[in-house]
């Protein structure tokens, strides 16, 4: 996902957005670039869920 935010944001106020954003969302920050008109552009990514493999048992049969 690209964000671009403009000038008028501030630091602060684009932290929190962003902060809401990867809270409910399930996004993590991944770039971050200021360009010289003071606007900002975001490269947020989906957050990795970590997979436990199953252990290996006994085969479960359906009736």
């Amino acid at each position: 996902m690209v964000l671009r935010l403009p000038p008028e944001v501030t630091r602060i106020n684009a932290a929190m957005r962003l902060a809401i954003q990867a809270e409910f969302g399930g996004w993590e920050l991944k770039r971050t670039r200021l360009y010289p008109d003071g606007s900002r552009k975001v490269l947020l990514r989906r957050k990795r869920t970590r997979t436990v493999p199953r252990e290996a048992g006994p085969a479960v049969e359906s009736a």
